[in-house]
């Protein structure tokens, strides 16, 4: 068969390749982002009364009308934020469908999409399947800040859309809005749109905020913004995300959305609408729940030689690994995972020339208990 692939340099995910290898090999799974503790049980009754009763057929195509209208009264409550339950929010099959139909609804042939490496690594696939090209900026090294100067000097009559992540995954830095005014003086009177992935939006720790891109005056018209039920109820594997956008941008975005997943599934649409309208104070948990394992992690690696600044979001941590190996990040992410039992993800996969530190990504979302295990483990093999 005769085939000329559509991606010719992108194998499996790194996501993938090292769960299946902790699989293989027994170690305690520190590298994807899922929690290995329970959904809130609430939550799991909501999912089974509305399945049985009889909420099992196709919903409306931009997600049920009770989702919608709980996303809209939690962007007013979170960020005093008015959004149109019918024409501004759409509800997808995750957050990577809603970055992928962003994407596709507005790039085309020859557009450039600027990116922030390390990147995560759903966004060039999909510019390079919408025939755009990705120009990578990296972040500036030790806070992982936005370098604007070079962003003016990256954006060109091509540029159509730039990206940006905060909280930032895999290194938990977190934009301010000085970085939105940057960014809004920048687009200003030009074509260029702005896709913000802020999943983790719930996830900030110590003073930070989160300052989403739907709250900034001069950017809400130019913008979609996505986000994730998946990462805020411990539920992943559920895929139910959501796009916030002007009403332009959301027309052409349902366009291409009705023809990827067309929706979602229906019972759990149903199920996270109640709960979100019931339980508004799980958001506000939610960082101090994290903050705690975070620290908690920190405090269990103390010792072992890995150099480790603390997260300001989401729910990885990454660890500098200098001290202890001259390795490159997938060798030694491959001998933790095979010989100290504990899996990690390499940071170099998400750069287009990456840096001289070499780093690892460890994800805390895992139970207590888990942490201290892993610690150990990393600790005795290191002794």
């Amino acid at each position: 068969m005769d085939l000329q692939s559509k991606l010719p340099n992108v194998g499996t995910t790194i996501f993938t390749v090292m769960s299946r290898m902790a699989a293989e090999h027994g170690a305690i799974n520190l590298s994807q982002g899922y929690p290995d503790f329970p959904v809130p049980p609430e939550l799991l009754e909501k999912l089974n009364e509305y399945a049985q009763r009889g909420e099992n057929q196709y919903p409306p195509m931009h997600g049920i009308a009770y989702l919608r209208e709980q996303i809209a009264a939690k962007l007013a409550r979170c960020y005093n934020i008015t959004a149109d339950a019918e024409s501004e929010i759409t509800v997808t099959s995750g957050a990577t469908e809603a970055l992928f139909v962003a994407i596709h609804s507005v790039v085309a042939n020859g557009d450039e999409v600027i990116v922030f490496d390390p990147a995560y690594d759903s966004y060039e696939p999909a510019v390079t399947l919408a025939g755009g090209h990705t120009v990578h900026i990296p972040l500036n090294a030790g806070d992982f800040s936005i370098d604007w100067d070079r962003v003016r000097s990256a954006v060109s009559g091509r540029t159509r859309l730039i990206i940006i992540n905060s909280p930032h995954n895999p290194t938990g830095a977190v934009i301010q809005r000085s970085d939105l005014d940057e960014l809004a003086d920048i687009i200003e009177d030009t074509r260029i749109l702005v896709l913000s992935d802020e999943v983790y939006e719930h996830m900030v720790f110590g003073s930070d905020n989160h300052h989403s891109i739907a709250s900034h005056p001069a950017l809400r018209e130019q913008s979609f913004v996505v986000s994730s039920f998946g990462k805020t109820y411990h539920a992943t594997g559920w895929k139910v995300g959501y796009c916030v956008a002007s009403p332009a941008l959301t027309t052409e975005f349902r366009k291409v959305h009705q023809f990827v997943t067309f929706t979602t599934h229906t019972p759990t649409q149903w199920a996270i609408a109640d709960y979100l309208e019931h339980h508004p104070e799980r958001d506000e948990q939610l960082p101090a729940f994290y903050k705690a394992k975070r620290d908690l992690f920190l405090k269990e690696m103390q010792g072992i030689g890995f150099q480790m600044t603390p997260s300001h979001g989401t729910y990885f941590q990454l660890a500098a690994y200098g001290n202890i190996s001259s390795s490159d990040d997938v060798s030694f992410v491959t001998e933790l995972t095979q010989q100290a039992g504990v899996a990690a993800i390499p940071v170099s996969v998400f750069y287009e020339s990456p840096p001289e530190q070499r780093l690892v990504r460890f994800c805390f979302a895992k139970s207590d208990d888990t942490l201290a295990e892993a610690a150990g483990l990393l600790r005795r093999y290191f002794e």
